[in-house]
């Protein structure tokens, strides 16, 4: 992969992508209990920024399928390769990481597995069968590959019942065949499109600051939308390395609050937006949103 070396990511990065610490009693018994029982969680080996907050109220993103992506991403700084065979005992793992962290809501994701004649989709409902099982309580949300939009593998995770499904379009139309491998946008589409019609609450997110302009940005809601999403995230690429694509701007704060405004004009129950959201960011509020619009329109 070539190097690229740009005028931007020699800049100094603005003020508003300082990382704003909450530190509570809460985090701190989750990272205690994270470190004494050596929990792998995305939040940690993935440096987020908003780690201290959302282990405050007790959410934390697992990672399944292990850390090898058949896929290539430009933006990702994930591995790739050849991966391992997948893990029997890791759907038990991660329930019982959930009950010992006591969260009230636990993201999984996975890297692409298009090794897998499934795609992972048997290890994806046994996943959330497991975690239900010893945490009956927990609000389970999942962000997913696009498992080529085949239905007959949505469908087996669909039928695991979590309570959002999430996959990301990642960026505009006119940018994916640039930052995204093997990916498609219409393909993303396809996915969302399936677990809408199917009933599932259905949410997606993308970066911003990879070139796009903002009718591209605005397109790319409607198109969810239309899709059926009821949850989107905007936050700003930043680039891992020099082998990734650069960063074409940083987006100011003024700017995700104008998106968030769109998104919510379009219809969507929620959208979180802002230079250091990620997709899991505050997914249990959107949850909420989401049920109470629910709520609304069957009265109606």
């Amino acid at each position: 992969m070539p190097k690229f070396y740009d005028k931007v990511d020699v800049l100094k990065k603005p003020g508003w992508l300082k990382i704003r610490l909450h530190r509570t009693p809460e985090w701190g018994e989750v990272r205690q209990i994270v470190e004494k029982h050596n929990l792998h969680t995305i939040c940690s080996s993935g440096r987020c920024p908003n780690q201290a907050e959302c282990w405050s109220r007790r959410t934390a993103t697992f990672m399944i399928l292990g850390d090898i992506c058949t896929r290539g991403c430009r933006f990702c700084a994930t591995k790739t390769g050849r991966p391992l065979a997948p893990d029997a005992e890791e759907p038990r793992q991660v329930a019982e990481s959930v009950a010992l962290m006591k969260l009230r809501y636990v993201v999984v994701t996975s890297v692409t597995r298009d090794d897998l004649p499934d795609g992972g989709a048997a290890h994806w409902a046994a996943t959330v069968e497991a975690i239900r099982t010893q945490n009956p309580d927990a609000v389970i949300e999942l962000l997913i590959p696009d498992l080529d939009a085949r239905p007959d593998l949505l469908e087996v995770i669909v039928a695991s019942k979590p309570d959002i499904i999430g996959h990301n379009i990642e960026t505009t139309e006119q940018l994916t065949p640039l930052v995204r491998s093997r990916a498609r946008y219409r393909t993303s589409l396809d996915v969302l499109r399936y677990l809408s019609e199917k009933g599932a609450v259905a949410k997606s997110g993308l970066m911003v600051g990879l070139g796009e302009s903002d009718e591209e940005v605005l397109q790319t809601l409607r198109d969810l939308h239309a899709a059926g999403v009821e949850i989107v995230t905007l936050g700003q690429y930043l680039r891992p390395t020099l082998e990734h694509h650069p960063v074409a701007a940083y987006i100011t704060p003024e700017k995700f609050d104008w998106y968030r405004q769109q998104a919510l004009d379009m219809g969507f129950s929620y959208c979180a937006s802002g230079p250091m959201v990620r997709s899991s960011y505050l997914a249990d509020e959107a949850l909420g949103s989401v049920r109470l619009k629910r709520q609304v329109s069957a009265k109606a």
